[in-house]
């Protein structure tokens, strides 16, 4: 369904374009099962799931919505009675509390980033994961509230897109939702949550999602011709419009654009080669390596086809060497956090599932 035509057949009649080693699926499991327990082992009493110890927790509002989509991304369910269902129950009523928000005189009430510092990316990791759990919570009650704290906070994203920018940025997100600028790390989380969102029925204005649409194809890496069309048809998407393409960026737009619904678009051809040429051969091999890995996996399985089916087994040959005794993964740097690392290693994971209709093509 949807399977990408033409990098597809190339690389079928290349089968040594991409060498990994095919994993055993119970190899996978089980390493997704050490991971998943670790996450619960780093939930406090409050509900947080984070690095750190309380009050210095690490980005508690982001850590444990990000925490949280791992573990509904393998199946994992608030209602369940295991040990995985109670973390997100916790995890669930913590981020659902009304303590978790910030409101302003500038700001629409909803905003999930300001007072764990997490900005707009803790903003957009928690209304994702809010959106995916519209019509889970444990009751009646718990459903309303979940419907309720995730339109509040799709409301702000939508007022933050608003904020005048320069053409440039028109359409995007940064760190704050006053930012007159725009970034695609940022961006690429809001449009996450409100293609979410609207596929759990809530209320989301189709000229948002057009106008971030137009910004990331702005964010391809190609100069254009006279038509507005891209003329490097083998590239990928910038940090920013007008940079150089990353590894990253480039994997990020190239999920952006299909959970948009841009399949035939010509950046995603173009990215997809890019990526397929330029992905890291080793864990840390990139900036960002789990960050843009989270997004290589989810993109090229939506691509479908032989390409879906390399980078799934070419992902799982880098993580499952790097998976630490203790179930972890970590980086270093900006990715020195084990609940970051380990969260996102398992979202890369867990392509096959469809657990979560984000990721479903």
């Amino acid at each position: 369904m949807r399977a990408f035509l033409i990098i597809g057949l190339l690389l079928a009649g290349n089968p040594t374009a991409w060498p990994a080693e095919k994993h055993d699926q119970a190899a996978v499991d089980k390493a997704v099962e050490r991971g998943i327990a670790f996450l619960i082992s780093k939930q406090h009493s409050t509900g947080a799931i984070a690095d750190g110890t309380p009050p210095s927790l690490s980005y508690p509002h982001a850590m444990t919505g990000l925490a949280s989509l791992a573990l509904v991304a393998v199946g994992h369910r608030p209602a369940d009675e295991s040990p995985a269902g109670q973390a997100l129950r916790k995890a669930l009523e913590y981020l659902l509390d009304e303590k978790r928000l910030q409101s302003g005189p500038n700001l629409p009430p909803g905003y999930f980033g300001g007072m764990d510092g997490s900005r707009m990316y803790g903003h957009g990791i928690v209304t994702l994961f809010l959106a995916e759990m519209v019509g889970m919570g444990v009751d009646a009650r718990q459903d309303a509230l979940i419907r309720t704290r995730c339109q509040a906070a799709i409301d702000l994203i939508v007022r933050s897109q608003k904020v005048k920018k320069t053409p440039n940025f028109t359409g995007g997100w940064r760190y704050t939702p006053l930012s007159s600028d725009a970034d695609l790390s940022v961006t690429v989380w809001q449009v996450m949550a409100l293609r979410a969102a609207k596929n759990a029925g809530l209320t989301v204005p189709k000229e948002t999602i057009d106008a971030a649409v137009e910004y990331i194809k702005r964010s391809y890496s190609s100069p254009r011709d006279k038509d507005g069309k891209i003329i490097n048809l083998k590239s990928g998407f910038s940090y920013m419009p007008g940079g150089g393409p990353g590894y990253a960026a480039a994997a990020a737009g190239l999920l952006a654009l299909q959970v948009c619904g841009e399949y035939d678009a010509p950046e995603l051809n173009g990215a997809t080669e890019w990526l397929r040429l330029s992905r890291p051969k080793t864990v840390g091999g990139a900036g960002h390596f789990y960050y843009g890995t989270y997004y290589f996996s989810q993109g090229m399985y939506q691509r479908g086809g032989t390409v879906a089916t390399e980078s799934k087994q070419f992902v799982e040959s880098l993580l499952l060497a790097a998976q630490k005794e203790n179930g972890t993964w970590t980086g270093g740097g900006t990715e020195a956090s084990p609940v970051y690392c380990t969260a996102l290693a398992i979202l890369s994971l867990s392509v096959r599932h469809h657990f979560m209709p984000i990721y479903q093509r």
